[in-house]
């Protein structure tokens, strides 16, 4: 790797705002596709429904079953202002890790107000900003939540909240709450494209890596090996471990539908054994990082200067990826979350 590519400069671009998607397409196949193939270096531009003839029977498709929560509330504080309040990670059943939204001032430990029926005592911020919130609700917890809270849209996408975002800034396939962002590679997939996967001999493995705080945090050094990754819980289940050691030891293709879940499946490789369980990660990989499970991947196109934009550089191969996003903003495909999609092979 040449020392360039370890330079935050390195991996920025231009990127016209009109470009940034501010809402989804009418049906989730309807999105673009990008098909990069590394070894000939190829560009091709498809819909994303062709992923059905790009997979071949027998790989394993690895998804992310994180479920997306509203998870963006809006308080009173006790001298009657507003505060908005994200929630990251629960710890117990009514205790959470927050943070405030940025710029609003919250000095001391208080109560907060949510609703006639949900209040909280917020702690005092650490050093990262986070705090501990524990609630107190006279109706069911989570229908309150449910009730008043807000789908956590990502600050590019310049608009309130709606009844749809609750449908489509999830995957269909979202089953286990904890994430406050979307994978959103998945966001593409509707249940009758699964369906047909699954009937074409395509293996279907699940993982969870519950999206957080890091999501939402930009890269400041200057020197990407500088950067500290923040830590995300991920799940592996023994049969989902069990399929891509199979495919790996069989020279199947294991191919990981977004970051989250390649960070996941490289988290819990280890000495050429695929292990299952549940923990912390905080993989960071750029280009001069090898993988070690994955061998292709679906993915959406990420922000300059992203820690996600540097490993998709690291599978891709940076001068190919910087030249496919120069292509796909000539092609004015869409970015980011409720964009268009890139699959990545050989």
């Amino acid at each position: 790797m040449t020392p360039d590519l370890l330079k935050l400069a390195s991996y920025d671009y231009p990127l016209p705002k009109e470009l940034i998607a501010q809402h989804p397409t009418a049906e989730r196949r309807e999105s673009r596709l990008m098909h990069v193939q590394r070894k000939s270096a190829i560009v091709q531009h498809r819909k994303f429904s062709d992923i059905l003839q790009l997979l071949n029977a027998g790989d394993v498709l690895v998804i992310n079953s994180s479920k997306v929560f509203p998870a963006r509330l809006f308080a009173t504080k006790e001298n009657g202002s507003t505060i908005e309040v994200l929630l990251l990670h629960q710890i117990e059943e009514q205790l959470w890790k927050c943070m405030v939204s940025p710029g609003k001032r919250l000095k001391t430990a208080q109560w907060l107000q949510f609703s006639d029926s949900l209040r909280a005592y917020v702690s005092p911020g650490d050093s990262e900003g986070l705090r501990e919130i524990r609630f107190e609700s006279d109706l069911p917890f989570w229908d309150e939540i449910y009730r008043i809270g807000h789908i956590p849209l990502p600050p590019y996408i310049v608009r309130n909240d709606n009844v749809l975002d609750h449908e489509r800034y999830q995957t269909v396939y979202a089953k286990e709450l904890g994430s406050v962002a979307a994978p959103t590679a998945g966001l593409h997939f509707d249940a009758e494209l699964i369906k047909a996967l699954a009937n074409k001999g395509i293996i279907i493995a699940e993982v969870v890596l519950h999206v957080g705080i890091g999501t939402f945090r930009p890269v400041k050094a200057d020197i990407i090996t500088d950067h500290v990754m923040h830590a995300e819980l991920a799940t592996i289940s023994e049969s989902s471990a069990r399929q891509i050691q199979l495919a790996k030891d069989e020279h199947r293709r294991v191919v990981c539908v977004g970051t989250t879940s390649a960070r996941s499946v490289e988290s819990f490789w280890s000495d050429g054994i695929m292990q299952s369980g549940s923990k912390w990660t905080d993989i960071f990989i750029y280009p001069g990082v090898d993988f070690n499970v994955v061998d292709a991947m679906i993915t959406n196109f990420h922000l300059p200067q992203s820690t996600l934009l540097m490993m998709i550089s690291a599978l891709g191969g940076y001068e190919l990826i910087m030249h496919a996003y120069s292509e796909a903003i000539s092609n004015r495909y869409r970015f980011f979350s409720y964009g268009d999609a890139m699959f990545i092979e050989d």
